[in-house]
Formats: structure tokens, sequence, C-alpha cells
């Protein structure tokens, strides 16, 4: 049976021809396809039946990863988060190579192609199955978008001069009342993201956990909050704020939020399935990635292991 790969690249990036073209020819010299995802049409606002999102740079609405061995991705963490949203509904396995700065959902940089391709010949990788979020927008008592995210879902204020009021629940309670620029709930691989960088925890990718991050909050309760898998959380734009937000899944599909919209967020049972070819702990990931500097270890040297012949 044919083996065929699916290519998700950076759509700007000035070396991203020759290296897709590299991997494509190396590849085609073992019997497998690669088939490149075209760029979509960026005034494209629709995602499904939904009208109310708009996207940044969208998938075209042909792309299928159905019979695709993976879907590998040339580009930062923004263009592997495009990818998940192909791989995602196939339940295709995604392996990221890192052209951007972090990288942190990448697992091997644009230096180790010959290694990579020989992994992905010998079927030389194994998968991670990594935990994703259902988000809903309810507004008068009606949903009226529905979405998904695998770093974070967040509420942010849509006017720089004014602050966002918003009601925090879990599991039908309530936990506390905001006032912010807005409040970001992760998933354990998203605690390296967008939750990082506004003071929550990081949480080791095989932690069953949801992290509840409030912004820059006016509040003497505003403490990063991690709660269990099965938490149902809720944030609600105070309806007499008259001030109005937006909501972002993973910094790519936004919805505008008038006051007294609800954002409901759980625990997904569809994952991203990633593809890892190193075997390495998630310590040494966090310590290449942020460059923190540990004296006196003499472990293993980093980098990605070589293929095996």
């Amino acid at each position: 049976m044919s083996r065929r790969i699916m290519l998700v690249t950076h759509p700007t990036r000035s070396d991203v021809p020759h290296l897709a073209s590299e991997f494509a020819e190396r590849l085609g010299r073992h019997g497998i396809e690669v088939e490149v995802v075209p760029e979509a049409d960026p005034t494209h606002q629709v995602v499904g039946d939904s009208e109310v999102v708009a996207l940044k740079s969208p998938v075209p609405g042909h792309v299928d990863a159905s019979g695709c061995e993976l879907v590998v991705v040339f580009g930062g963490d923004g263009t592997i988060l495009r990818g998940a949203e192909i791989a995602r509904p196939a339940g295709t396995p995604l392996l990221g190579v890192n052209l951007g700065r972090v990288g942190f959902l990448a697992e091997a940089e644009k230096d180790d192609i010959e290694v990579i391709v020989a992994r992905i010949v010998d079927r030389d990788y194994h998968v991670e199955r990594r935990m994703t979020l259902e988000v809903d927008v309810v507004h008068d008592g009606r949903v009226v978008c529905h979405n998904w995210a695998l770093n974070e879902a967040s509420v942010e204020k849509s006017a720089r001069e004014r602050m966002l009021e918003l009601a925090v629940e879990v599991d039908g309670r309530p936990l506390s009342t905001w006032g912010c620029d807005g409040v970001v709930m992760s998933t354990p691989t998203g605690s390296t993201a967008y939750a990082f960088s506004g003071g929550g925890p990081i949480v080791w990718p095989d932690v069953e956990a949801l992290l509840v991050v409030p912004i820059s909050a006016h509040a003497l309760f505003a403490r990063p909050v991690v709660l269990g898998p099965d938490a149902h959380l809720a944030v609600e734009v105070v309806p007499h704020s008259h001030v109005t937000g937006v909501m972002w899944c993973d910094g790519r599909r936004t919805v505008e939020l008038p006051p007294g919209a609800r954002i409901e967020v759980r625990r997904s049972t569809t994952p991203v399935r990633l593809a890892r070819l190193g075997t390495g702990p998630f310590t040494d990931r966090l310590v290449a990635k942020f460059a923190l500097p540990v004296s006196g270890w003499r472990g293993p040297a980093g980098g990605l292991p070589e293929a095996t012949a």
C-alpha cells in the first residue's frame, strides 16, 4: 500500500520552498508521496456553518488528512497549530519541524531533515496524545459558536482603555469576579504558551489538568488555578459592564463577545496526536527551548538522536 505524508508550510518564509522540495524528493526516493497543503483565501471568515468566527490563515475546506501517515509542519508554533486543525479531525499524528524562534510544539529543527526523513521511512517514531478543549460561546441562551483549542482559549478585552469584568465559574459554582485584561483557560500543552506569559505554572504534558490564569487582574485573589481534567469552566462577560471582549482559540480563531456572553470550556474527547522522534524527558525540552541555565549539569547531550540504518 502506498504511503502518503501531508506537508503544511509557513506561508512567507523564503527558505520553505527549498526545504519542502528537498523533503519531498528524499521521501519520494522511498516511494512516499508528499501532498503540500495550499494556502487558503485569507479573507475567508467562516468555520463550518458559523459566520461569527474569524480565522487567521485558515485551512482550505477541502483538505483532509485521512489516509495520511503523518501531517508534517515546517514553521513555528503558529504554523504547527494550523497543522493541528488539519491533523486532529482525521486522528493523524502531527510532526513539527521548527523554523521559528521557540517552536515549543516542534519535534525537530530544519537542519535535521536527513534524520527526519530516515525516521519517517523506518516508521521510527512514537505518538503522544495531547489533551484539547471543547469551547462553546453562549449568548441569550443559545450556543452561537462551538470551537476547540490545543493550547488555550483566552478571553480578552477589545478596548485597551477599558477593563473587562469577568465572572469565573468552576463546575457551576462561582470562583471569582475579576476586573482584568482577560483570562486564559489552558491545557498542559498550552501551559508553556500564553498561560506561561501570564504568570501561570508550567505543567508537564502527561499531567491531566486545566489551568485558569487571570491576566493583569485588579483583585486581591487573582492567582492561577490548576483544576482537575473533568472540571467544567465558565467565564461570563458581566452584563452591566457594557464592555465587549473577544475570545481566541489558540490565537487563530476569534469570536466577538458582547456583554452577557458566556464561554464554557471542558476537556475534549478528541486529542491531538503528536509524533515524537526523541525519547528524552520533558525536562530536556523545557531547558532547551527556554535556554534555562543549569549549572554543573553533566547529563546527556541534547539534539535529535541519529536514525538507525
